[in-house]
């Protein structure tokens, strides 16, 4: 591997590349550390260190940001907005059939689906930025600091709008670089980033875990975690490399005096075909209780049931609730991002179909048939690796919430990562070298 890592470097128009990324990640990650005008900073660091910088309402998204936004920078908001777009317009495609149409257009209607979740990343920051800036001036962002409400000394609208503003201009500026990344760089923008901002908080994160151990001076809690890690690490690369191939023939066709068809392929069915998002789903839902209950103020019989079940990750009905609702998302995207029945009908219109297997209706059955057999263990695995930060806060009496190896982080930094070497692998065999994986 190191011997490829050379030769990637050697090829000239690869080290552009790979040069150009790491530049944009360096301006990415300094970013993440210029905080928003209008907040103490000095107060921030000092809730930062009473509560240890962790916040389970916030943690999804503090995670994506790569602890932007516990220190209110003008990243704060990070690439959340733009994958919460993402995942509404996808969502909308299957609804709208303008979107729809203009999915089936190709290169242009793909360009203009683009647009819109440009348009909706802005309206998401502007609301979420706004939501932050209010949940800094009420004190919610550290309920448990002495000075949580000295974090914004001014308080007057202009002040919010130019807080706000500038934390919405953090969000398009890091899309920007994200799209840079994609037409200039190596491997996916948006996923770059997000691999990089999930990365930046695992050192600290471990360390955290290291000090607050009490065997052998926490050495032993440390280790621990690292072998854990790399047992997930392995158990994530087989689950998302194994895919179920259904064979699929071509038929021979003569047109004029060209032969066409007669070849055999395969469709590959992954086992986990919803990737990250069920997990992604599932966090979110459960955050939007304890989120109502925190600004409602309401001290009613229900408010309290979810201030117990639902605050912190490390309650039974808490963890039923997060490994139920990953499985169903699980299936639920899969539905909506893999349509049968239209395979079954491209297969047909170019003359394929899939051996001992009828074209047209019985093909859709028997993917969809297949479709559901294998999203069922992939679903499991996906709620079994999420709930593992979940169990793992139980273990260790929820002294450390920022558990730094949780599902959803492994999930993306391991596909980040196979995604990104594939492509440098590609690139450098089309110069006849061996890649990274061979």
């Amino acid at each position: 591997m190191l011997t490829a890592f050379a030769r990637a470097f050697r090829t000239p128009d690869l080290r552009k590349k790979l040069l150009f990324t790491l530049s944009i990640v360096v301006v990415y990650r300094l970013g993440a550390h210029v905080p928003v005008p209008g907040i103490d900073y000095t107060v921030v660091n000092q809730c930062i260190k009473e509560t240890k910088g962790s916040n389970s309402l916030f943690g999804l998204v503090n995670m994506f940001s790569g602890g932007a936004l516990l220190q209110l920078t003008i990243f704060a908001l990070g690439i959340m907005p733009y994958i919460t777009a993402s995942i509404i317009l996808q969502l909308l495609t299957v609804v709208i059939p303008r979107l729809e149409a203009l999915k089936k257009e190709g290169q242009a209607g793909q360009t203009k689906i683009t647009q819109y979740t440009r348009y909706l990343t802005v309206a998401l920051a502007v609301l979420q930025g706004t939501g932050l800036v209010a949940t800094a001036r009420s004190g919610s962002l550290f309920s448990s600091c002495s000075n949580r409400f000295d974090i914004v000394p001014n308080q007057s609208i202009f002040t919010t709008i130019t807080m706000v503003t500038t934390m919405t201009a953090g969000t398009v500026v890091i899309m920007w670089l994200g799209e840079l990344i994609t037409d200039r760089g190596i491997g996916n923008g948006m996923s770059i980033l997000m691999f990089v901002a999930i990365a930046a908080g695992f050192p600290g994160s471990l360390w955290a875990i290291k000090v607050s151990g009490t065997i052998a001076g926490g050495w032993v809690e440390f280790l621990a975690v690292i072998a854990v890690g790399l047992a997930m690490v392995g158990l994530v690369v087989f689950v998302e490399q194994a895919q179920r191939r259904i064979p699929v023939q071509y038929a021979k066709r003569m047109i004029g005096r060209r032969s066409y068809g007669g070849t055999s392929t395969y469709i590959p069915l992954k086992v986990n075909q919803a990737g990250v998002i069920p997990v992604i789903f599932a966090s979110s839902l459960l955050y939007i209780p304890a989120l109502v209950v925190q600004f409602s103020g309401s001290t009613a019989p229900w408010a309290q049931w979810i201030s117990r079940n639902f605050t912190k990750g490390d309650h039974p009905v808490y963890m039923l609730a997060y490994f139920l609702l990953i499985v169903f998302f699980a299936f639920f995207y899969v539905a909506i991002s893999f349509n049968p029945e239209e395979v079954a009908d491209n297969m047909k219109k170019y003359g394929g179909f899939i051996p001992g297997i009828r074209a047209g209706r019985p093909t859709a059955e028997y993917l969809s048939y297949v479709l559901n057999r294998i999203t069922w263990p992939g679903s499991l695995y996906l709620g079994l690796i999420a709930l593992v930060p979940t169990v793992a806060i139980a273990v260790f009496n929820g002294s450390n919430q920022n558990f730094p190896l949780g599902g959803t982080s492994i999930l993306i930094i391991v596909g980040v990562g196979l995604e990104t070497v594939k492509q440098i692998e590609s690139q450098l065999q089309q110069r006849n070298y061996e890649g990274f994986l061979r």
